[in-house]
């Protein structure tokens, strides 16, 4: 198993570092330190200053602008992946975004464009990095995406994202029976609450991680690093049977009543 586990070798990007709390970051580390070489994506100028000494960290050759709602940015990423490697392995898409007025608001208050706006940077945009994922992964791959447990039940103040996340695993769902024939797997990883940038945006999110925290059977919170366990497992030849699931690492929040 240990050499089913080793990523040497394997090119992979990463889109989501914001800061080093991000989940994206734990992934990075894990990966690196299993051998994978990671291209890693920054939102823009002011985002730069925080995940370039990251995506230095671990020896990112390619250190890329990516901002979602830029389709050209995005297409430039892949364009500079394929001259740079010719080939991808993986992709993490760690990315979800919501006015604060819609996120912290009632769904049914919830504007129009609010809700598109979510929809295209948190779930549409996983389906266009599948997109230019797909012909670069000429040997089969693996692609994936973050949820949340308020994908299934409603969760106090997550809001407008849980309809968006339910829509992200059932993208994954239908992802992975399109790419299957190609060798490429798509999952979704469900951690349980985890204090980074994005949750600053949830309304009392101190209350939700300690609901979480006092519910799950163990008693414990997860970190970013076992988050990137979980996916340097789903990367790798390990996982090669696992496509189209949405996997839980949240200390087993979501198995209570």
């Amino acid at each position: 198993m240990g050499n089913l586990l080793n990523l040497t070798g394997k090119k992979g990007l990463i889109i989501g570092i914001a800061n080093a709390k991000s989940i994206a970051n734990g992934c990075a580390k894990v990966l690196h330190a299993a051998g994978a070489e990671l291209a890693i994506t920054y939102l823009n100028d002011r985002g730069e200053k925080y995940v370039r000494p990251l995506a230095e960290a671990v020896e990112s050759p390619l250190i890329l602008p990516c901002d979602l709602s830029n389709k050209s940015e995005l297409a430039a990423v892949f364009n500079q992946i394929g001259s740079k490697w010719g080939q991808l392995d993986f992709v993490i898409h760690s990315v979800a975004f919501a006015d604060q007025e819609d996120l912290q608001g009632r769904v049914v208050d919830c504007s129009r464009e609010g809700f598109l706006l979510a929809m295209d940077i948190s779930c549409h945009s996983f389906i266009r990095v599948a997109k230019l994922a797909e012909p670069l992964m000429k040997n089969g791959g693996s692609l994936l995406t973050m949820s949340y447990y308020g994908s299934k039940k409603v969760i106090p103040n997550y809001n407008l994202m849980g309809p968006i996340k339910s829509a992200l695993e059932g993208v994954v769902r239908y992802l992975a029976a399109d790419l299957g024939p190609k060798g490429i797997r798509v999952n979704a990883v469900s951690p349980g609450p985890i204090r980074t940038r994005a949750s600053r945006g949830i309304k009392d999110f101190n209350g939700l991680l300690k609901l979480a925290t006092e519910r799950n059977p163990s008693g414990e919170t997860v970190d970013i690093e076992e988050v990137g366990a979980l996916a340097a497992f789903l990367i790798s030849n390990a996982a090669k049977s696992i496509t189209g699931n949405t996997e839980y690492i949240d200390a087993g929040y979501h198995i209570m009543g």
